[in-house]
């Protein structure tokens, strides 16, 4: 037999890209402290947590309006199964989360559909599941987005113009409650 017959059969790794965006990225550098652009191993038993606390939070975001730690992921396999899933989990008291078109409050968690916008706040991040089989670590692999995530999968020419000329807001309203303005004004 030869080593090439020997060998094992590669196992592929499940990956979780995440593509980040905020508006201020340019001037406030709130990504500084994620490694882009490289795959990055987790093991499978650990709960990466994305915040501010550098001593808790493996992915920093540098930004005093962001929770300590602002949300969690739980990578795990489906019961009788062989599907690897991650489960995401709001962390923060302050601030809902945003998964699709579901609002997570304080300690809500929800199943990360295999491609997903996730946002607090002004930030917006497009993850995505690529599958694989290994049940000892999962992958990130994370990317920087230059333009509006909301925006490239909502082209603003797609979206209907009210009378008044005013575009929808592509966010859900986050904690603003509705304000009386009386009709003469302008």
């Amino acid at each position: 037999m030869t080593s090439f017959e020997e060998a094992g059969t590669e196992e592929t790794v499940t990956c979780l890209h995440m593509s980040f965006y905020h508006p201020c990225q340019e001037d406030k550098m709130m990504f500084r402290c994620l490694n882009f652009r490289k795959r990055e191993q987790v093991r499978a038993d650990e709960m990466p947590k994305f915040g501010r606390d550098s001593s808790v939070c493996r992915y920093n975001l540098m930004d005093t309006r962001v929770s300590r730690i602002q949300f969690a992921l739980q990578f795990y396999r489906k019961l009788n199964s062989s599907e690897f899933c991650f489960e995401i989990k709001n962390m923060s008291k302050k601030t809902k989360l945003f998964v699709d078109q579901t609002e997570l409050g304080y300690l809500n968690k929800i199943d990360l559909p295999w491609k997903c916008i996730i946002c607090f706040g002004d930030y917006q991040i497009l993850a995505e599941i690529e599958e694989g089989e290994s049940v000892d670590y999962f992958e990130t692999y994370l990317h920087l987005a230059e333009v509006p995530i909301l925006q490239e999968r909502c082209p603003p020419s797609l979206l209907p113009i009210p009378e008044n000329s005013i575009s929808p807001s592509l966010f859900p309203s986050q904690g603003k409650s509705p304000m009386e303005i009386d009709e003469n004004e302008s």
